[in-house]
């Protein structure tokens, strides 16, 4: 009798455990009847109190009732950049603010979630800097609201590493190729010299160079309004707004960037797949914008 009764307190803490928990791409932090500029603010002021740094804000859509807000801390931004296959993608977390109704709900994107689907077997490794990551974070964002929701869909922990949407669909490690420069400094300069001319209707919403290991991420708002974040984030649901901007990671003399089918998939876990065919061009759309940034 007491076998059995280690066994299932031992099959209890387990199973209660993160490694087989259904973890949400997002956390709502609340709501605020204040304006979109003064709940920017206190997310702002929030941050930097306690060590964060903004690498840059926007509107998505060009909607001023959407704003995204993004950020980093050393520490973090230290450690993912040791994981070589595209780490420093997992280098920058996101606010997103959504004004509905006379209110802006507040949120922000899950560590945990976004650390185990990007750095997969590494998250384990680095777990105890992750996890202080995200404990500062919470008690950051305790002073502006106390909901911490989890939502946006769940995918269970141990899935994270290896997701993709459907059957044949991209994984984390099938980046799409971009551009190969003759050095990393003419990447930087090509990508930089683009986004200044809002090529294709872009924005730079953020940069995150890393000198010493030849890396940069660049955030970039999507803004033709056919073909962009106007077409598809209303079709998806603009509450993930967070999720925003796409990125561009450029590695040595490599640009390369998420497949819209495990990007967009990631960040909206929960979308149907009739409601995915009604984007159906958007990751080819996408894809031909940010190859021509770095051309």
């Amino acid at each position: 009798m007491k076998n059995i009764f280690i066994s299932l307190l031992f099959i209890l803490i387990f199973s209660t455990g993160s490694f087989g928990q259904a973890i949400s791409p997002y956390i709502k932090i609340g709501e605020t009847t204040e304006n979109m500029k003064q709940a920017s603010e206190k997310i702002t002021e929030a941050l930097q109190k306690n060590s964060f740094t903004i690498l840059g804000s926007y509107n998505p859509s060009n909607k001023s009732s959407l704003k995204v807000i993004a950020f980093t801390r050393t520490d973090l931004k230290n450690t993912v950049v040791k994981v070589t296959d595209r780490g420093a993608l997992a280098a920058v977390f996101k606010v997103g603010l959504v004004e509905k109704n006379g209110k802006v709900t507040m949120s922000y994107t899950n560590p945990e979630y976004i650390l185990r689907a990007y750095l997969g077997d590494n998250y384990n490794t680095f777990k105890s800097t992750f996890q202080k990551f995200d404990t500062d974070l919470k008690t950051s964002f305790a002073a502006i609201g106390n909901e911490f929701k989890p939502f946006g869909g769940t995918v269970k922990a141990e899935n994270l590493k290896k997701y993709h949407y459907k059957i044949m669909m991209p994984y984390f490690t099938d980046p799409v190729t971009l551009n190969e420069f003759s050095s990393f400094e003419e990447g930087v300069r090509i990508i930089e010299a683009n986004l200044k001319a809002k090529k294709g209707a872009t924005v730079l919403v953020y940069k995150l160079i890393y000198e010493k290991e030849d890396i940069a991420v660049f955030g970039i708002g999507l803004q033709d309004k056919e073909n962009g974040e106007s077409h598809f984030l209303p079709i998806i649901g603009e509450d993930n707004i967070a999720a925003m901007p796409y990125e561009i990671i450029l590695q040595d003399k490599k640009a390369t960037m998420l497949p819209g089918k495990y990007r967009l998939a990631v960040s909206w876990p929960e979308l149907s797949m009739g409601t995915f065919m009604k984007i159906v061009s958007t990751p080819g759309n996408i894809e031909d914008t940010l190859e021509a940034i770095c051309k």
